[in-house]
């Protein structure tokens, strides 16, 4: 009796003929109530349409009332623009933090009246990581009242479904002047999706998508993309002051420590409102949860170190690689691997940038979020004081991270006993503050251990129980004296940074050299030698694996020396200029044979540096009569020198490689005469003469009157 009809859209249904038997009329609508809410959707009686925002999250803005110190001024500004006058279809989005405020600012936006009396239509939709696109259009049809929704559901599924419900979304919008609010949206598909679903009748409507995610942002203009700042000092404490005490005052004995209190909030409005509670246990939890997996360990490692911790971009990525987390590519630098997973946390807005120093760490909440997951997960296990040293029932040190935070427990036995028992440690983190006196490093049964970052202990010895660490893949030590001829039985090692105390001015001729033995370190990728040198190499010496040194002087930078590190992509070279140098940059000389050199550093530590002008002479880049620069090199940088003149004086490009320019602290200087290849993506300067901002600016703007509409703005 019943006849089945493929059914392609509405439009066609109305024309089938009706012959469907009782039993199927009946088996609809007992299943309707249970197809509702699995969509989501619910009867409106009445005037209650009105008031529903239904979906996922059943929003209904008319009755949020968020406060909205530090966001006034945006919201503002929002507004005026919402309601000015346009035409095309404009699509906007709020990213940030997760807590900043971006759905707060997106909810005051859809219920304010100026905004609901300018626009036919608004709807607000919240997302979310885990969703169903039938599930969004659906609440998106409700909200616009739409009475096919239940038709649509009975008689459609799958794709045909999704088909229907987006051409039934773009029937609905069509000539209407909307508004439609993606609150929380994490995938950049979903945005092209809606790109096709929501017309564009030239009558003015906008689309707001807010997000965490930078990657999510950018699939919308630059001009039409924000991003929510950090609330100050005095703005969360007002915050603070207002959710505790509202419009009553704050008692005068308790003000100074609720100011404290909000100042360690760290301006994040959700840590304040929820006083950390719903942030740390909730919304921090799922960012953590949706990080791709191999930024899971490079985002929890960043809690092994204290709070607010300051972490170098080299140390990060170095630490990492000897951890095993980074997939290591013979092609790729350290900058290379900073935009890959470093860039990644900061497109996820769960680690935080010192742009002024190039610095990275974990805001406060964040930082407590990786501890809590770090203890759950057996990562690390932390001693902050002698109580966590202390055995007890409970804790187990079968781990693979001991992180010590108060190095001053290293020097009680107690804590030597505790440190003993965790042998099967394979890295040990010293990441409390700069302790100047010499502890012991407990070493003796810590046979198994990779990873030694101990820079922040000074020691007067060398700690010859290193020696014995013949798994060590990393060693990061504060020692002034002269390396140990043995360090060569370290035949694992891939990372040795060693570091001053004190930085140490060497007369002419007399610098300080490694052991001969260290060309016999073969697997060494990275060495950070500040204030030493290397030797000159035996026949046969060559360290094929290197490929990052930093802090040598000039006497590293002899042909004899630099033919036997043939793969060297990053070198820092440091320079102390004394009266009776001459040359000084001859240093620079043989840099050109480096044929894989990518990144190249120059650190001037003298201040009578008194040359004015340099020259780019044709390629390679020369200062005076000395090379300094190969054809691709990726990044330059120069700082704290007394430069007025920067020339350039051929016709061919001076930089044909280069993406990275920066300029710091450079109050001379005033001419820069540079031609750049079609490579360069960013300028960063520093506290430098306004002329050269001057110059940056305008070659900003040439730069992206030229290549700008091919996505390639500086």
């Amino acid at each position: 009796i019943c006849c089945e009809v493929k059914i392609k859209t509405i439009a066609q249904l109305r024309k089938v003929h009706v012959c469907r038997t009782y039993c199927r009329i009946y088996k609809f609508y007992s299943s309707l109530p249970k197809k509702r809410r699995r969509f989501g959707v619910r009867v409106l009686v009445g005037g209650e349409a009105d008031d529903a925002v239904s979906g996922s999250t059943q929003h209904n803005p008319k009755k949020l009332g968020s406060n909205m110190v530090g966001l006034s001024d945006l919201f503002m500004r929002f507004r005026d623009w919402l309601i000015s006058p346009h035409s095309e279809l404009i699509v906007m989005s709020l990213d940030g933090m997760a807590g900043i405020g971006k759905t707060t600012i997106a909810k005051k936006l859809f219920q304010d009246p100026f905004i609901v009396s300018h626009y036919s239509r608004l709807v607000f939709v919240t997302i979310g990581p885990k969703y169903r696109l039938a599930d969004i259009l659906v609440d998106i049809l409700t909200q616009l009242n739409n009475a096919d929704i239940d038709e649509i559901i009975w008689l459609t599924k799958g794709e045909e479904l999704l088909h229907e419900l987006k051409w039934k979304v773009c029937e609905s919008l069509s000539e209407v002047r909307y508004l439609i609010v993606l609150d929380d949206v994490w995938y950049t598909d979903l945005c092209y999706e809606f790109a096709n679903v929501f017309p564009d009748d030239k009558n003015g409507s906008v689309a707001l998508l807010t997000t965490r995610l930078t990657e999510v942002s950018k699939c919308v203009h630059p001009l039409n993309s924000h991003r929510l700042p950090f609330l100050d000092k005095k703005e969360s404490w007002e915050l603070l002051r207002h959710k505790v005490f509202d419009a009553m005052p704050c008692p005068r004995e308790l003000e100074k420590s609720g100011k404290k209190i909000a100042e360690n909030c760290e301006g994040l409005p959700l840590t304040i409102v929820t006083v950390a509670h719903i942030l740390s246990k909730t919304d921090k939890t799922s960012v953590y949860d949706y990080l791709d997996q191999h930024l899971k360990a490079c985002f929890l490692y960043l809690g092994a170190f204290p709070q607010d911790y300051m972490v170098w971009r080299r140390q990060l990525i170095d630490l990492w690689s000897a951890e095993g987390f980074l997939n290591r590519k013979s092609t790729m630098t350290s900058t290379d691997y900073t935009f890959a997973y470093v860039g990644a946390l900061l497109s996820n807005n769960v680690i935080i940038y010192n742009e002024e120093k190039f610095i990275y760490h974990l805001h406060s909440s964040f930082w407590y979020l990786c501890n809590k997951e770090a203890a759950k997960n057996k990562f690390f296990y932390a001693f902050n004081c002698l109580a966590d040293a202390l055995p007890k029932e409970g804790i187990n040190y079968q781990l693979r991270r001991l992180c010590i935070r108060n190095n001053v427990l290293l020097a009680i036995e107690d804590a030597h006993d505790s440190i003993a028992s965790a042998s099967t440690v394979r890295s040990l983190l010293c990441t409390g503050p700069y302790h100047q006196y010499p502890v012991p490093f407990c070493l003796e049964q810590l046979r198994l251990l990779r990873v030694l970052e101990a820079l922040s202990i000074k020691s007067y010895e060398f700690p010859m129980e290193v020696l014995k660490l013949l798994q060590l893949r990393y060693l990061a030590l504060t020692y002034d004296g002269n390396l140990p001829t043995f360090i060569s039985k370290l035949f694992n090692l891939q990372y040795l940074i060693v570091h001053h105390q004190y930085r140490i001015v060497k007369s002419v001729g007399n610098p300080y050299y490694l052991p001969i033995e260290i060309w016999n370190m073969k697997e060494l990728k990275s060495l950070e030698i500040r204030g030493r040198d290397l030797p000159h190499p035996c026949e046969g010496s060559l360290l094929s694996n290197l490929t990052t040194l930093t802090g040598v002087g000039p006497q590293s930078c002899t042909k004899d020396v630099l033919e036997k590190i043939p793969n060297l992509k990053e070198l820092t070279i440091q320079i102390e200029l004394v009266p009776v140098a001459s040359k000084p940059f001859s240093c620079f000389d043989h840099i050109y044979n480096l044929h894989q050199l990518q990144e190249l550093e120059c650190e001037i530590t003298n201040p009578i540096f008194k040359a004015q002008t340099w020259y780019c002479n044709a390629m390679p880049f020369e200062a005076r009569s000395g090379r300094f620069m190969t054809t691709n090199s990726k990044s330059f940088q120069i700082e704290d020198t007394d430069l007025v003149h920067w020339k350039f004086v051929t016709t061919n490009f001076c930089f044909p490689a280069i993406k990275v320019l920066g300029i710091e602290h450079c109050y001379k200087l005033k001419e820069i005469s540079l031609t750049f290849g079609t490579s360069l993506e960013n300028i960063y300067l520093v506290d430098c003469n306004p002329m050269v901002v001057n110059w940056a600016n305008s070659l900003k703007e040439e730069w992206d009157d030229k290549y700008g509409d091919h996505g390639r703005r500086l």
